[in-house]
């Protein structure tokens, strides 16, 4: 009877370590998922900002070239 009793205790040990070790690797692969998530927006949102600082710019020395020609 004490050595089923330990064996159940053992047991009920590993499966609490298991699940924890499951439960921490799930968290960590969601927290993977959303930093590539916010790194692909913050990537569309930088190029956005880019591309139309540069379209400004180049409205700028086209308003300019035009302003010279007359």
């Amino acid at each position: 009877m004490p050595r089923i009793l330990n064996t159940q205790l053992f047991k009920a040990v590993l499966d609490s370590n298991a699940s924890e070790h499951g439960a921490r690797m799930t968290a960590m692969d969601k927290a993977s998922e959303n930093a590539n998530e916010m790194l692909r927006s913050l990537k569309i949102s930088y190029n956005r900002a880019r591309q139309a600082a540069i379209t400004t710019e180049l409205t700028e020395i086209v308003s300019g070239a035009a302003a010279l020609k007359g």
